[in-house]
């Protein structure tokens, strides 16, 4: 008989995975102080360092924050802290615009279609402000892709599905490198998202459902076709860029 070799951890990694199973377990709470990394060594019958780097991981990831003093606080990871990691991941396996669309085209009408149900009036003058900002910038030919990828988030935002909105959001920053091979072939792109934006406002105010559902569709659609007019490869891997984390608005 023939055994498996075992794939033993590092020590750092089973702090982290410990102090994170307490969190997911509801042992640890958001709000609650963690020990110091003395007492953490000394539970743990470990060193400072490999307690230090265990917690370093978990900071990156969102479960842990410091306050004043440097104390440890236990958190949630926030969409800021999951999606950009995701979006990196599926760079990683060079996915391309027709895999990122393929689902797109199910999550968006999705949330636009739940938004228009759930709908405050503050979401309503939200989006409102969105769709002006962005229809500025385009008659000033300044950059709008940031204003595009931050509209599509509000309205998944305000479809009140966190699990919606958290699916979504890794696809939707990996279509900002998307967008910026796209606009500078197309001009038009520009005007044509405004129009798509306002008709998605409009149909969200009334809380018409299939409406908002229905032009959050046409929306995905006339971006795939512009896709292939702009003769850009749909099955290339999309490339990830800083503009997709830091959401820094890119020179068009």
């Amino acid at each position: 008989m023939t055994f498996t070799k075992l794939d033993i951890l590092p020590a750092y990694k089973l702090v982290s995975r410990t102090i994170e199973q307490h969190i997911l377990e509801g042992r640890l709470q958001p709000g609650d102080r963690l020990p110091s990394e003395p007492d953490l060594a000394a539970q743990f019958g470990i060193n400072r360092a490999t307690v230090r780097e265990g917690i370093r991981q978990l900071e990156q990831e969102g479960f842990l924050q410091r306050a004043a003093g440097r104390r440890l606080f236990v958190s949630l990871p926030g969409y800021n802290d999951l999606a950009p990691r995701a979006s990196r991941a599926l760079a990683l396996q060079q996915v391309s615009f027709r895999e990122l669309w393929d689902v797109a085209v199910l999550l968006e009408p999705q949330a636009a279609r739940q938004a228009a149900q759930a709908a405050t009036d503050d979401d309503i003058a939200a989006l409102e402000e969105s769709v002006v900002t962005t229809e500025k910038a385009v008659d000033n030919h300044e950059p709008f892709i940031k204003l595009d990828i931050e509209f599509h988030a509000l309205v998944a935002r305000i479809s009140r599905n966190r699990v919606l909105e958290l699916s979504r959001e890794p696809v939707g920053l990996l279509f900002f490198p998307a967008m910026e091979s796209l606009v500078p072939h197309l001009p038009q792109a520009g005007r044509r998202n405004v129009i798509g934006h306002r008709k998605i406002l409009e149909a969200i105010r009334r809380h018409d459902a299939d409406e908002a559902a229905l032009w959050m569709n046409k929306q995905m659609i006339d971006f795939r076709r512009g896709y292939e007019l702009a003769g850009l490869d749909m099955d290339a891997p999309v490339a990830w860029t800083e503009h997709a984390r830091s959401g820094e608005a890119p020179a068009q």
